[in-house]
């Protein structure tokens, strides 16, 4: 079965119109079989009657130019029958039985027809010149007589009948798809995070229902999503001013020394920690798609780590086409990734890219202990770290739940795995070679 509802529907709908087609030819076939077998009967009963007459009444001299004009005019012919004509015998159902049955009650029951004796073809009946007579004549009637003629014109206007009613099925079942299919583009986008266009509210009037729910549901949502970017944005605000105060007052009242290098870390880690609930908050924003070069995003990731002191090795395997990427989600999902490598692994880092099957591959591994399997799918949700982690590290839990977003959203997927050397976590961010569908894009 195909699996557009389109297609499934026009199916049934083509196979309804077939099988009604089929049951109409055949109570068309059935109804027309008797009439004509009936009028076939009589027309054979009254030649054979007519020919026995002219036989009986005419001068012997004359009767061969009589069976000459028969066989001229009407294409009868009269043969003596001979006991050993090879005789073959009519069906015994259908059409023709239904005219021998006719024509045994019009020349009586010892009437014996066929439509081959030896080997020639033609409608064979056979009959006396008497009751009493033991000779009897086979008349020949042409075959012609005997055959269904195929009714074109009426199959051509079933043929008709049949195609218009084809096309108003595919029409109907477009009407009822066609919004449909708006409607899974659109909730597409808005699982994406996105805000869709309005549906247009058109055609029956359930589907102009279900059209308004969905707009009134992505109207609902695009401003419980504004409402939170403006509050985030409002504690943002308010959290970093203080911020920034503690700083200034940490650099201006207490010497330099421990003391005020623990304050200044402890404040950079609540920034950035301000920072990350932001990130996974905005999500991608506006972002449009464009062809990006990996390469250029990766070395750009390797030149930052190499600045602030967290230097990761950078290895790109064969050539990195460019790709349909949100240039920033992307890089900030990888620094993500980094920044997880630094605090829950070990170094050395690799940043790695590559082509495979179609895909483009971006990975980071280090060469930590790795996270089990059980533990992969728990930990890409938001706020979730491992339990050993909890006390030693100071992330939030957003820093796989941001990457896996930005790859979902890309059409692709976030892999956690052990590295290629056996030990440490190997992240991969997978994203394909063209856009996904109903993805804003810059040529």
């Amino acid at each position: 079965m195909p699996r557009s509802l389109l297609a499934r529907t026009f199916l049934w709908v083509a196979l309804l119109v077939v099988v009604t087609n089929a049951a109409w030819v055949m109570i068309f076939r059935l109804a027309d079989a008797e009439p004509r077998a009936r009028a076939l009967a009589q027309f054979s009963a009254s030649a054979v009657n007519l020919v026995r007459v002219a036989l009986l009444t005419a001068a012997p001299e004359l009767r061969p130019a009589l069976l000459q004009e028969l066989s001229d005019r009407e294409g009868i012919r009269l043969l003596p029958r001979d006991p050993l004509d090879q005789i073959t015998s009519l069906p015994s159902d259908g059409f023709m039985a239904m005219t021998q049955e006719q024509i045994r009650l019009l020349l009586g029951p010892g009437t014996k027809l066929s439509l081959k004796v030896n080997g020639e073809a033609g409608l064979w009946i056979s009959f006396a010149m008497a009751p009493n007579e033991p000779d009897e004549f086979w008349l020949i009637l042409p075959v012609d007589r005997a055959e269904r003629r195929i009714p074109w014109p009426w199959l051509g206007w079933g043929a008709l009948a049949a195609m218009l009613a084809l096309v108003v099925a595919w029409l109907l079942a477009s009407r009822i798809s066609r919004p449909l299919r708006r409607m899974a583009q659109a909730a597409r986008q808005v699982g994406l995070g996105r805000t869709p266009h309005p549906l247009v509210e058109e055609g029956p009037d359930e589907l102009q229902r279900l059209a308004s729910a969905f707009n009134r549901m992505s109207r609902d949502l695009a401003y419980h999503e504004k409402e939170r970017a403006e509050i985030l944005a409002g504690i943002s605000h308010d959290l970093r001013t203080p911020l920034a105060r503690m700083r200034l007052e940490a650099e201006l009242s207490l010497p330099e020394g421990p003391a005020q290098a623990g304050m200044a870390a402890d404040i950079a880690q609540m920034d950035a920690i301000i920072a990350q609930f932001l990130d996974y908050a905005r999500g991608e924003g506006e972002e449009l798609v464009e062809q990006y070069d990996p390469r250029a995003l990766l070395e750009s990731l390797a030149h930052h780590g190499q600045a602030i002191q967290r230097p990761a090795h950078l290895e790109i395997h064969g050539d990195l086409p460019p790709a349909p990427l949100r240039p920033r989600a992307v890089s900030r999902a990888l620094g993500n990734l980094v920044d997880n490598a630094w605090k829950y692994g070990s170094p050395p880092i690799t940043l790695s890219g590559r082509v495979h099957k179609g895909w483009l591959e971006l990975s980071v591994q280090d060469s930590g202990e790795g996270i089990p399997p059980e533990e992969v799918e728990r930990l890409k949700q938001p706020f979730t770290r491992r339990e050993s982690a909890r006390s030693g590290a100071s992330g939030t839990g957003l820093g796989l739940a941001i990457a896996e977003r930005v790859a979902r959203n890309h059409g692709g997927s976030l892999e956690l795995g052990t590295g290629v050397d056996g030990k440490g976590l190997l992240a991969t961010l997978k994203f394909p070679l063209s856009p996904v569908p109903d993805s804003p894009h810059l040529g």
